[in-house]
């Protein structure tokens, strides 16, 4: 099944494993994690509220398919995702629906003012040292099999998500043992990043079955119109476009489960490269007339528009990852002023983010912001949308509190040569060596210059139907049609290709929802 040409098979042609209706998802115990008592009866009339991280089990989406009526879209949740790519938690891209994601506690009402509040803080890291790198190594082992087994339970032809990086390597030694009846898939989605040698040298050497996904964003975007409308909420994480693709082909092929390898980051932690420091000490907030990105000695420079988008950045909104609409930007394709509303959003991360003791924590804090409610949300509504499971084993419980609790510091991240996750590292080199892949691995790239020059007509067509919503839309498509073969204002054709469809796709008032 390796796809290597533009050739597609029908959309949802040949689904196996999949159903029609999404299943009512029971949420896993949270008594480990904090206090479990429901608000839904104590919230205001027409408002709900999920509870929306693999940390906390499986999110029932259920009660957003059974509403008669439609929710009513939340303007300010579509200006984050044009900024941020992400809607901020604890809100939705609805009005009424609120969200529970990592940090804040489940039972708290999130129409109030929650309170924000970090699990893995660097102050509560193991500081012992000395333990028998051999003894942690095969703890891990055992608790990461452990993890797989419990997360995959409900799985029959589970399909695991293999980029060749750290985390997918270290969950294959682990499926293998445990769950040898999986299927590895590895997406090529730039010429920038080509993990597949890597990652299915992993998977042969492991005896598992391995496929490939070669990127082709007509087709990949084509597969999410196809689902978005079943899609319980949104998020325009860079890579939901190639999780549609993916899911697309999973559940084509008899796949009736993702094994995602998100979730790590968040309690081993991650150090921050003097780039990333150098750009957020860049940003400043700065308001710039919107065109300027689009001077003709700019407009086709990357570096330079990057950087003048940058210094228009909140510091703490320039760690999320990507190109976005600038403030002036999205009060523009509004038509009114609003972006000021949704950057006033990070308002409650703040004390949290300023109580940080390094950068390092900080920048971990602050991308725990969007990997809830952006790199989470996509695996979550892509597979709630096609109606098969996600399982992400690095948010198993037992496993991240034994990291937490008692792997020493160095462990996580070598204080000398400043790469994280050292355990897991070794881990890996126990079974394979060194891999050139797993040591300099880079970031997850999607053509989205291609995705501009194959569906530039279509997304101007759904931002027509949009215009209610963002009447602007239409004239910065027209406007930047030339400049798409810059990455920097193809970012942002993406994030109007994922909004558009979803928003255009919505019933009318008085339409019941499909």
């Amino acid at each position: 099944m390796t796809r290597e040409t533009s050739g597609t098979l029908p959309l949802n042609a040949g689904i196996t494993g999949a159903t029609s209706a999404r299943a009512t998802l029971q949420p896993a115990p949270l008594a480990r994690i904090g206090p479990t008592t429901p608000v839904g009866d104590s919230m205001p009339t027409g408002n709900m509220q999920i509870a929306m991280s693999p940390y906390y089990g499986k999110p029932d989406f259920a009660s957003i398919d059974a509403r008669s009526q439609r929710t009513k879209i939340d303007p300010v949740s579509v200006a984050d995702l044009l900024r941020n790519a992400f809607v901020y938690p604890p809100h939705s891209i609805y009005e009424e629906v609120k969200l529970a994601t990592f940090g804040f506690f489940p039972h708290h009402d999130m129409q109030a003012d929650p309170e924000f509040h970090y699990r893995f803080r660097d102050a509560g890291k193991s500081s012992e040292a000395g333990k028998i790198d051999e003894d942690l190594v095969a703890t891990y082992h055992r608790l990461l099999c452990e993890a797989v087994t419990r997360s995959c339970a409900e799985l029959r032809t589970p399909w695991l998500l293999q980029s060749g990086g750290k985390d997918s390597t270290t969950m294959a030694i682990a499926i293998a043992e445990t769950r040898p009846d999986t299927t590895c898939i590895t997406y090529l989605g730039g010429p920038e990043e080509n993990e597949l040698a890597s990652a299915e040298f992993v998977a042969r050497r492991l005896g598992l079955r391995h496929e490939a996904l070669v990127c082709e964003p007509g087709r990949a975007y084509d597969r999410y119109v196809a689902i978005a409308h079943r899609m319980p909420l949104l998020t325009a994480d860079f890579a939901l476009l190639s999780y549609a693709d993916l899911a697309t082909e999973v559940a084509a092929n008899g796949g009736d489960g993702i094994i995602d390898g998100m979730g790590s980051d968040s309690y081993f932690g991650a150090p921050a490269q003097a780039r990333k420091k150098f750009l957020y000490w860049l940003a400043r907030g700065l308001r710039l007339p919107p065109a300027i990105s689009e001077l003709p000695l700019i407009g086709h420079n990357f570096k330079l528009c990057y950087l003048l988008g940058t210094v228009q950045m909140d510091p703490i909104e320039r760690i999320f990852p990507g190109s976005r609409f600038t403030d002036a930007e999205v009060d523009a394709l509004f038509g009114m002023k609003i972006a000021s509303r949704s950057r006033e959003r990070l308002n409650p991360f703040k004390a949290e983010i300023c109580s940080a003791t390094s950068h390092d924590e900080l920048r971990v804090i602050s991308m725990s912001i969007s990997g809830a409610a952006a790199g989470f949300a996509k695996g979550l509504y892509t597979t709630d949308a096609m109606g098969i499971h996600a399982a992400y084993p690095l948010c198993d419980h037992d496993l991240r509190e034994w990291v937490y609790n008692n792997v020493p510091r160095e462990q996580m991240i070598d204080p000398v040569a400043k790469v994280n996750k050292v355990l897991v590292r070794r881990h890996i080199a126990e079974r394979f060596g060194v891999l050139p892949y797993v040591a300099r691995k880079g970031s997850f790239r999607f053509d989205l210059c291609g995705l501009a020059r194959q569906r530039f007509d279509r997304v101007r067509g759904f931002a027509q139907e949009a215009r209610d919503v963002l009447p602007g839309a239409v004239d910065w498509l027209d406007r930047n049609r030339c400049r798409l073969d810059n990455k920097y204002h193809a970012s942002k054709f993406y994030l109007l290709a994922v909004v558009l469809p979803w928003i255009a796709g919505q019933p009318a008032d008085d339409q019941p929802r499909p």
